[in-house]
């Protein structure tokens, strides 16, 4: 390693560090200032120099005025002292359920010379950090191993931070892999140690934290405008050293890197390959098959293991990954764990909190699915689900059932009655001339606002008249400057679409009520931060946005692999990369998408009656919903 770099990182890190320190002591010296003015006065008058009526006066007002600023900073400093800082919600992982990933971490800490993480801790992301959680708040440092001597003792010598790794880094990489992309993170504890970062740091954060409890609501006018001078004098401080805390990191960023050259060096080179790889197989994962999941009320359990075999399909697929198979044979740096498989579920729970919600434990509507059942379980029950809503709302704009001669139950749920209705050539159904007047006349169920206190709408703005969720007026999207921008498909389609945005909307309005009292019963109006036993809402909301059309298009696929389901022996199936996927005489049904978007842009069920009749499926046969 170049030591020159080392230590200029280092020291323009220390140099910022200081510069917090100032900004510290001055906020100080402002305290302290009318005590000092206050002090001089007094003296004056014991020596008899200040004396009369208008320095007694004066001495008065500036006794008082000191007093006031006295308390208020110690007020100030109280919160800023015992404010919680902000943690990432991880799954902790104890040295006897993974010795030889401390073992390896360890190693690698001697390897660069620097202290070694007090703790391991997994987060379902692609990512990788250190994060301190010395306050007492936090709880007491971990225990040391058996065997090895305790930390150091010294008051001013900090703990060292915590080691948070990217769960589908385990998974995905291999060992020597993952080792070359923790180097430059490890190596940050070196210049963490250093008492000035370590002070800096703490003033920074318990001003972050201070904020933090100053813009909680639920509190009496009193004390909320008490919380409100409190914030204003931590953002104040904030702001005054927010671009030294940027430089001192950026600078223990360049020192940690610059140590880290020497350790694996080029095998870094290649293992940053796959941290892109295993973030754009675990972002697909997410939006493309867990999502689904989730709305159902189930959480895939081995999501990481997931997002291996959704990188092989890709590796499979694609042949410019070929050459990351080869890796496969190597040793995984999941086998750095005692129980993989345990480790793997409660990362999987902690994903499904944070990017969408619901209990921290499994329960009746909240049950984790192995990859196994997640066909029958998610697929099946999400097309069904889907076809019900569709016929619902069927209903609702007074559509008459399919008179198909060979339907066996002329008022059942057929594909048929939704390909009549969406043909351009039929004759109008019985309901509101204007194709958005039954959208008019539906009952207003409000979605969630951002008003409610939490800034979260599972699925976009609120339906109101005409204007959807897609964020369009009758059934159009808004283009960039505010205006209406037609999208394509017939007057029946259009007012369809609409429709079942609005009851979408709906049903999510009323999950989102939902939710948002269990939050309430179990989270107290004191409470600032989004902790592991929350039932809260999810901090990172992960909702693909569909417009009306796209709707519509999901819930007549829907509709079309329920009745081939049923009525041709297809199979529901999950596919890696594009999530629930429809199986016909054991293929994959790619072609159906294009075929659907005719039926609805252009009117025309030609090429979809078409396909159906190609694979035997009977659209005048009743399906099974739910």
């Amino acid at each position: 390693m170049t030591g020159i770099g080392v230590e200029a990182g280092a020291q323009a890190a220390r140099s910022r560090a200081l510069a917090v320190l100032r900004v510290r002591s001055r906020a100080l010296a402002v305290a302290v200032l009318p005590a000092g003015a206050a002090v001089i006065l007094l003296t004056g008058a014991s020596t008899g120099h200040l004396v009369g009526r208008g320095w007694d006066a004066a001495r008065w007002a500036v006794g008082v005025l000191a007093v006031l600023v006295l308390l208020a900073a110690a007020g100030v400093g109280l919160v800023v002292a015992r404010a919680r800082p902000a943690t990432s919600p991880t799954v902790p992982i104890p040295e006897e359920s993974a010795p030889d990933l401390y073992r390896m971490v360890r190693d690698l800490a001697d390897r660069l010379e620097v202290p070694a993480p007090s703790a391991i801790a997994l987060t379902p992301d692609c990512d990788s950090w250190l994060e301190d959680r010395a306050h007492s708040a936090h709880g007491p440092p971990p225990r040391p191993a058996p065997g090895r001597p305790p930390g150091p003792s010294h008051p001013r010598t900090p703990t060292p931070p915590v080691l948070v790794i990217g769960s589908p880094f385990l998974w995905w990489m291999r060992v020597g892999e993952l080792r070359a992309v923790l180097a430059p993170v490890i190596a940050g504890t070196g210049p963490s140690a250093h008492p000035d970062i370590a002070a800096a740091r703490r003033f920074v954060r318990g001003l972050d934290a201070a904020v933090a409890v100053a813009s909680a609501p639920g509190r009496c006018p009193p004390v909320r405008g008490l919380c409100a001078a409190v914030g204003w004098v931590a953002r104040l401080l904030l702001r005054g050293c927010r671009e030294h805390a940027t430089q001192m990191e950026r600078g223990v960023a360049a020192a940690a890197a610059e140590r880290a050259q020497a350790v694996d060096y080029g095998l870094r080179i290649v293992a940053q390959e796959q941290v892109g790889l295993a973030y754009a197989g675990w972002d697909r994962l997410l939006t493309r098959v867990a999502l689904p999941a989730w709305r159902m009320g189930r959480w895939p359990s081995r999501l990481d293991a997931g997002v291996v075999a959704a990188l092989t399909e890709l590796s499979r697929r694609d042949r410019l990954a070929e050459g990351f198979t080869s890796r496969l044979g190597e040793r995984p740096a999941c086998d750095l764990l005692e129980e993989p498989g345990a480790v793997d579920e409660a990362a999987s729970l902690l994903a499904a909190r944070l990017f969408h919600g619901g209990p921290a434990k499994p329960c009746t509507d909240w049950a984790p699915v192995d990859w196994q059942a997640y066909p029958e379980e998610v697929v099946d029950r999400t097309w069904r689900v889907d076809a019900a809503r569709l016929h619902r709302v069927l209903d609702a704009l007074g559509v008459r059932p399919s008179r198909h001669p060979g339907t066996p139950d002329p008022g059942g749920p057929t594909l048929a009655r939704v390909l009549d209705h969406l043909a351009t050539g039929d004759t109008a159904p019985a309901g509101p001339a204007h194709p958005h007047e039954a959208l008019r006349q539906a009952p207003a169920h409000p979605t969630p606002r951002a008003a409610d206190g939490d800034g979260y709408s599972p699925q976009g703005p609120p339906p109101s008249d005409d204007v959807t969720r897609a964020g369009g007026v009758d059934g159009r999207d808004m283009d960039a400057d505010g205006e209406a921008e037609a999208e394509p498909g017939t007057d029946r389609s259009v007012a369809l679409a609409a429709r079942l945005t609005a009851e979408l909307a709906r049903e999510e309005a009323h999950a989102h009520r939902a939710r948002k009292g269990a939050s309430t019963a179990h989270q107290g109006p004191d409470s600032v931060a989004w902790a592991p036993g929350d039932y809260g809402l999810p901090p990172f909301p992960l909702q693909t946005h569909r417009t009306a059309r796209e709707l519509l298009a999901d819930h007549v696929t829907a509709m079309v692999c329920c009745a081939a389901v049923d009525t041709a022996g297809a199979v529901p199936a999950l596919d890696w990369l594009d999530g629930p996927s429809l199986l016909l005489g054991g293929e994959r049904a790619a072609d159906l998408a294009p075929k659907v978007l005719t039926l609805i842009e252009d009117g025309d069920p030609g090429p979809l009656r078409d396909w159906l009749t190609a694979f035997g499926i009977r659209p005048e046969k009743p399906v099974r919903l739910v």
